[in-house]
């Protein structure tokens, strides 16, 4: 893009990174908005992969540290995000120069929709931590905002640690993530990140259900006034290897990407990014399923972007041979005149319930929900 249809197509079209900010609620505002994102870290590995994501429906990306990726999602609708790393003390100057110098450069692009700074500074593997101190991540944030006072700086967490520990980071950020990949094969070898039990969460729950109590968990560190992000899978932990052995290759299945997403959205997150795609290979499943995924969701842009419905509703489980552990989680939305409930089993058994709520067709519905099922329930 020349500078010249650059400043054209920035003139014709609002500008969408310097228009972000966060509501009271954590909810993004993009374009005077309430807006739920979706968003990748990396693209998908197929033909003209911008324009890909975007007719998926994706809103945002991963732009690097350069401006061509911005470019390029500019010119295919979206947005997207640049890290600029953090400011060390022991080479204070250079950094401080080197993140001048970037948000120089690009705080202007339209397609610009917040900063980051280190991604997982708590985090090391097999050491205790920080790698990155709390108090470089704020002065780190404190030097940005100077540069750039309304864009919004983005923070990603290891799903470990405390939320004391964590707690410490926020006020070097204005929207925080945390990341969790739970479908993983059993006797996968020892890798980056999996602890000795072949898992990368720490809790008791070895299910994908782990993914709304890390969900609650980060939104438990952010407070209710900053946005909160879910990192979920989009690769197979095998392919992270030079030397993957197929037979150890497990993908997300497209009813786990959509519990994922369900049960993130159920436990209240603002948005949505995808981890691992440039390691996912073409023809492999796993981009048709999450197209699928993105697709349904963003047919309920308006409901995921409301405050949540105030919806007297009971739940009556009924006998399927198994136990009842967490069983349904839901949340209720605004929608025309309505309401529409977003439910999902935490089970790994399956669960047969009766709603009733004022509004429901009849007064009442009875779902099973098969492992770790969704359903999207309608009321007038």
């Amino acid at each position: 893009m020349t500078r010249r249809s650059f400043l054209v197509a920035a003139a014709a079209q609002q500008v969408r990174g310097a228009a972000a900010r966060i509501d009271a609620d954590g909810m993004m505002i993009v374009g005077g908005k309430r807006t739920f994102l979706h968003g990748l870290y990396q693209l998908p590995n197929v033909p003209d992969p911008w324009r890909a994501a975007s007719e998926a429906g994706f809103q945002f990306a991963s732009a690097g540290a350069g401006a061509a990726a911005l470019d390029e999602a500019f010119r295919h609708g979206m947005s997207g995000w640049v890290a600029v790393g953090s400011i060390s003390p022991s080479k204070r100057r250079q950094d401080e120069e080197r993140i001048r110098k970037q948000v120089g450069e690009l705080k202007a692009h339209p397609a610009l929709l917040f900063w980051e700074t280190e991604d997982e500074p708590s985090f090391q593997w097999k050491k205790p931590g920080p790698r990155v101190t709390p108090e470089v991540i704020r002065e780190t944030y404190r030097f940005l905002k100077s540069l750039d006072p309304d864009r919004p700086v983005y923070l990603n967490h290891s799903p470990t640690n405390l939320v004391s520990t964590l707690q410490q980071y926020n006020p070097g950020a204005d929207i925080l993530a945390t990341d969790i990949y739970p479908v993983i094969p059993h006797g996968i070898r020892e890798q980056y990140a999996l602890w000795p039990d072949g898992r990368q969460g720490d809790l008791l729950n070895p299910y994908i259900s782990q993914v709304g109590q890390y969900a609650a968990k980060i939104r438990q560190v952010a407070g209710r006034s900053r946005a909160v992000f879910m990192v979920l899978q989009g690769f197979a932990w095998e392919n992270l290897r030079k030397d993957a052995d197929p037979k150890m290759v497990l993908y997300p299945t497209r009813p786990q990407l959509r519990f994922m997403a369900c049960q993130s959205i159920v436990h209240g997150v603002n948005g949505l990014i995808w981890w691992g795609l440039k390691f996912t290979p073409a023809g492999a499943p796993l981009w048709d399923d999450l197209r699928a995924v993105t697709r349904e969701l963003r047919s309920l842009d308006t409901e995921l972007a409301a405050p949540p419905a105030r919806v007297d509703m009971k739940l009556d489980y009924h006998d399927t041979g198994h136990s009842l552990d967490r069983g349904i989680e839901w949340i209720a939305k605004p929608s025309g005149g309505g309401f529409v409930v977003i439910a999902v089993n935490a089970d790994p058994n399956p669960v047969e319930v009766t709603f009733s709520a004022a509004r429901l067709p009849g007064g009442r519905l009875r779902h099973r929900f098969e492992p770790f099922g969704v359903h999207i329930l309608r009321a007038g």
